[in-house]
């Protein structure tokens, strides 16, 4: 079968970002499917450029995507991929299966017109509950748009032959769609437990940190991956100040990663003079998993939106693969999932001092620690690992196929 994968923000293991597209593309190509990645890039000379790797067919549209962008360029880049990879999709020979993956709602739209036009079945995959989440966020306004967002979502989702969720959330999102509840499957986000992990650092790791400017000797507090308007990140920045104004001296707070937001969370730590607050940058995968060994905490933010409950983390999965314990203020299923399997706590996203008081709880307790990063580790190896999942996603193409 030839799989034509959509995802607009298709990342290699080697580039910083989410991978997910990645591993399930590898999974389809070891049960003999032919894999054509449709995707984008930024800083191309060219309108559009090919490249094999590791297997997978990538073509990629000069469609640029940050998410430093405003909400007005970033639609303004959601429907310039809509248009390009609806017309190039097209041209792509003897395509059997679409796999669409959000966000955005409009990558639906290639594979509604190739279902439309060359009757090509597709899956759609939620990674989030557009048009709700931006919504909620404030970032779609418009009654009419709202309107025509909500009827675009339940013609996808009508039309899709299956459809797959990431989170227990998304997948009661989908099915407030009668039509669709016998077509969702839920395979969340994943953990790659021999990409993450638990390791005594070596001296060459220590030496690549300080270079970086983290501080090895303190407490650590990590937060990495996007820093959104959805993650709420001014929490944390408060976290810190009410940890500095409690003389907690060994606490820092270390960002990994890049976002809209980083120049209003900068423009706080110099308004409050923290002095216990890093902003690293952006890292690959590799060296993402060496600063995360050097922290003893992850902490997973969300601004406290209902629609923002429903989600499923990257970094919570890589933070269970790397035997790390977590700290959640989002009280939806990844509450029960740190609190059930006991790798980690919950504190309140209105109560910056509740982070400072788990954390702190961490820092006096070495054994509470040692618990959460075995049960983080142990939960990621046998439940959330790629392993386990891709396989899920396969085999439901392969009953597509019969």
């Amino acid at each position: 079968m030839h799989i034509l994968y959509i995802h607009q923000y298709f990342k290699k293991p080697i580039e910083a970002g989410g991978t997910r597209s990645h591993w399930i593309a590898q999974q389809f190509l070891k049960e003999g499917h032919k894999v054509t990645m449709l995707t984008s890039k930024n800083n191309m000379q060219q309108s559009m450029a090919k490249e094999n790797f590791e297997g997978v067919d990538l073509i990629y549209l000069n469609t640029p995507y940050d998410n430093k962008m405003s909400i007005l360029k970033r639609a303004k880049a959601f429907f310039s991929f809509m248009i390009r990879a609806t017309s190039r999709s097209f041209k792509i020979k003897d395509v059997d299966l679409v796999y669409a993956t959000s966000t955005p709602l409009t990558i639906g739209i290639p594979a509604l017109f190739l279902k439309r036009f060359k009757k090509t079945p597709f899956i759609f995959e939620v990674r989030d509950l557009w048009p709700e989440v931006p919504i909620q966020m404030g970032g779609l306004k418009n009654p009419i748009l709202k309107k025509v967002a909500i009827l675009l979502e339940k013609r996808i989702y009508k039309k899709a032959i299956h459809i797959i969720a990431l989170s227990p959330g998304m997948e009661a999102g989908v099915k407030r769609f009668q039509f669709a509840e016998p077509k969702v499957s839920m395979v969340p986000n994943m953990a790659k437990i021999d990409k993450f992990y638990k390791r005594t650092p070596s001296q060459e790791d220590i030496s690549f940190a300080k270079s970086v400017g983290l501080q090895t000797d303190k407490f650590n507090i990590v937060h990495f991956g996007a820093m959104g308007l959805a993650n709420g990140l001014e929490y944390v920045i408060e976290a810190a100040k009410v940890a500095q104004d409690r003389k907690l001296d060994d606490f820092h707070f270390v960002f990994l990663g890049e976002g809209s937001t980083m120049p209003a969370l900068k423009e706080m730590v110099e308004k409050h003079t923290l002095k216990n607050v890093s902003f690293l940058g952006k890292f690959s995968m590799r060296e993402t998993s060496l600063l995360v060994n050097l922290c003893a905490v992850s902490v997973v933010s969300f601004k406290n939106l209902p629609i923002l409950r429903t989600n499923s983390p990257n970094k919570l999965f890589d933070s269970l693969a790397a035997g790390i314990p977590i700290i959640v203020n989002s009280s939806g299923w990844t509450k029960d999932l740190v609190e059930q399997y006991e790798c980690g706590l919950y504190a309140s996203p209105e109560q910056p001092k509740e982070l400072v008081d788990q954390l702190k709880r961490l820092y006096q307790d070495p054994s509470l620690r040692e618990k959460y990063s075995i049960n983080g580790r142990k939960l990621a190896e046998t439940v959330y690992d790629k392993s386990i999942l891709t396989p899920k996603i396969a085999n439901i193409v392969a009953s597509i196929e019969k």
